[in-house]
């Protein structure tokens, strides 16, 4: 079973986490099959779970996927079994997704998230967005002090630029960066995000792996997908998220998930080895 540290940690985990946002978001499932969803990604060897707090229909929900999953665990007695990432530096204004990295704000999202969570730290917390509207300096300062008092052990960002990444450096250590990323964006592969994370041993997780709903689809209609699938006995999900996991050990993908069958099928991606010249094949999707 492949596994990845996160950062420079010492912390072990399976190649592949659990994106848990829709099992909360706008057509999320009922709560026994989002339960259900949670047990199977545990049962099956599962360690990794990220959430936000923001993950919910709009303001008035905020908390509802940290909530549920600090639930789950519980009745799972798998608490103490796997590490909940968290992150803050959004609101949901009328179920806008909208930006704040004010530091009050990100101090309340944080508290909240203890308050959700039910834990004193929070293992790994990231900034879900910069604002721009805010001094970036300003956002870290304030996860720093967060950090100092004991309230978050590592930190981690998201939907950060190289050059963001490396002002960040400069004032703080940064444990992972969570990006979109999948067989159809290849952006932080081209732009050397990637391989800036591998080299000062930054986890890189990339989000909607598979290129969410609209990658669902296209993946399946993909005759490359169709062929390799066939190939190697695999859906075509599995085939893009193995894709990820041989680009680089430092990468966790988080696919989501909000039926059993999608999740077990993703955790089945680290037992996937692909031949090189099928690999050099995918890298030029994006080019197509």
């Amino acid at each position: 079973m492949q596994q990845r540290e996160l950062g420079n940690t010492g912390l072990m985990f399976r190649a592949i986490g659990l994106g848990a946002m829709p099992l909360s978001i706008s057509g999320r499932p009922d709560e026994a099959q989002a339960f259900a969803v949670i047990e199977a990604f545990v049962a099956d060897g599962g360690n990794f779970i990220d959430t936000a707090n923001v993950y919910g229909l709009d303001d008035d929900d905020i908390g509802h996927n940290e909530r549920l999953i600090r639930q789950a665990l519980g009745q799972l007695g798998a608490i103490d079994k796997v590490l909940v990432t968290t992150k803050g530096g959004l609101r949901r204004p009328g179920g806008a997704w909208v930006v704040d990295g004010d530091p009050d704000w990100l101090r309340l999202s944080c508290e909240r998230s203890l308050q959700a969570l039910q834990t004193d730290c929070i293992s790994l917390y990231q900034l879900h967005a910069i604002d721009p509207k805010v001094d970036f300096r300003r956002s870290l300062e304030a996860l720093v002090k967060l950090k100092e008092e004991g309230k978050i052990r590592y930190l981690g960002l998201s939907n950060v630029s190289p050059a963001q990444l490396e002002q960040a450096l400069e004032f703080t250590v940064v444990s992972s960066v969570q990006n979109h990323c999948n067989l159809f964006d290849q952006r932080d592969f081209r732009n050397g995000l990637i391989d800036f994370c591998r080299a000062r041993r930054i986890t890189y997780i990339p989000y909607s792996p598979v290129g969410g709903h609209h990658g669902h689809v296209r993946l399946d209609q993909e005759p490359l997908l169709q062929q390799l699938a066939a190939k190697y006995q695999a859906s075509p999900h599995r085939i893009a998220l193995a894709w990820l996991l041989h680009k680089g050990r430092h990468i966790l993908p988080i696919p989501g998930a909000s039926r059993v069958a999608s999740i077990r099928d993703s955790l089945q991606a680290t037992n996937l080895k692909l031949g090189a010249d099928d690999i050099a094949a995918l890298d030029r999707l994006a080019e197509q």
